[in-house]
């Protein structure tokens, strides 16, 4: 009995030990499986960021454009029917390997960016006409609308062009103030058609083409407004002697396009101006930081290679003097150098105060 007890409790040790080799073995493989893929995740991000996939980026969608701009001529559509057709396709290709680079590469924060859910949108919009036909067949009456909103696949060049980021957000952050405008000029469209309405819509000469009722006269406002075949209204409006058209007209032409319309540009141009100012500075900065990097990478070489020249004086019989001749011989012209506070070192100093004495001898021998 004891015998048995023995080789079972031998059994229980020597599976435990087993059980924790085998778990300790998957853990160490998991462990690397997961620093191979967090490193090939960091690659992805920096490729993500490199001026290489901004470029194919950038020139996939123009070519679409291009592309999409040829299937609109009736003339190369039949003809190019293959193309269009293997282009379309190609394009699919690499807007869903963008979609999933870079879902994989943040997988969270990949959500958190409103570009990146521009790009989702249009992901979905650049499908719509490949579904439609499967599932209403392809004589569905409004195809020609699903066909038609692909042109919004050019937005996708705003993720990859910094410029146009920056105008979106300047108009986004000018919203309300533009709202603003927007509604005091209802008001005053409002305030005119009504008005407009009464003087030039009921009476027995009434111009019921253009103030019948108050959407007409909407209508005719926004023409006032832009000055667009204005003077043809007011002809109009004379012949049927409405004596005051000219001054309803005149007024009218005044608040709207010189001051409402004048004041929505001003303030568009404004923020622009501001946020193009901003984006300026905000380049120089990275850029005296791009500086700033190489510069003490460069002085972390430069004491790397003095404390190599000074661990070889102790090795060697050679003077320090000697090694750094010696080191000269291997530089060349394009080697980048930091020169701060060059002009204000002894060294220097001295080397110009000898060379002002040699221009003052030279003269002075000259004369």
């Amino acid at each position: 009995m004891s015998q048995q007890f023995h080789h079972q409790n031998d059994t229980k040790v020597i599976s435990s030990s087993l059980l924790d080799n085998a778990s300790l073995l998957f853990c160490g493989r998991f462990w690397k499986f997961q620093r191979k893929e967090s490193q090939f995740q960091a690659f992805v991000k920096k490729f993500l960021a490199s001026r290489v996939f901004m470029i194919i980026m950038i020139s996939t969608i123009i070519s679409n454009a291009i592309v999409m701009i040829l299937w609109t001529y009736p003339k190369s559509r039949l003809p190019l029917f293959r193309f269009f057709e293997a282009s379309e396709f190609f394009f699919l290709a690499i807007y869903i390997s963008e979609f999933i680079i870079k879902l994989y590469a943040d997988p969270i924060g990949f959500w958190e960016d409103g570009y990146n859910l521009l790009d989702v949108v249009i992901f979905f919009i650049v499908f719509i006409p490949h579904i439609i036909p499967k599932i209403m067949g392809i004589y569905y009456p409004y195809i020609n609308i699903a066909q038609g909103i692909q042109s919004l696949r050019i937005l996708k060049i705003i993720t990859y062009s910094r410029g146009m980021r920056t105008l979106i957000t300047s108009v986004g952050q000018i919203a309300s103030i533009v709202a603003s405008v927007l509604i005091l000029f209802f008001v005053l469209m409002y305030i005119f058609a009504i008005l407009g309405f009464c003087l030039f819509g009921v009476s027995e000469r009434a111009d019921l083409d253009n103030w019948g009722n108050l959407a007409l006269a909407f209508f005719t406002l926004f023409s006032l407004a832009t000055v667009d075949g204005w003077t043809d209204l007011q002809e109009q409006l004379d012949a049927r002697n409405f004596l005051l058209s000219r001054v309803f007209t005149i007024i009218f032409i005044l608040l709207a396009s010189f001051v409402f319309l004048s004041m929505f540009v001003g303030v568009m141009i404004i923020h622009t101006e501001n946020s193009m100012k901003k984006f300026e500075r905000e380049l120089t900065l990275e850029r005296h930081t791009i500086l700033m990097e190489e510069k003490q990478a460069i002085l972390k070489r430069q004491q790397e290679e003095v404390s190599q020249l000074m661990q070889t004086q102790k090795n060697v019989d050679y003077s320090f003097a000697e090694l750094v001749e010696n080191f000269k011989k291997t530089l060349q012209h394009t080697d980048p150098m930091v020169l701060d506070d060059f002009g204000t070192s002894l060294p220097f100093i001295d080397v110009y105060l000898s060379t002002l004495d040699n221009q003052d001898a030279t003269i002075s021998k000259r004369g």
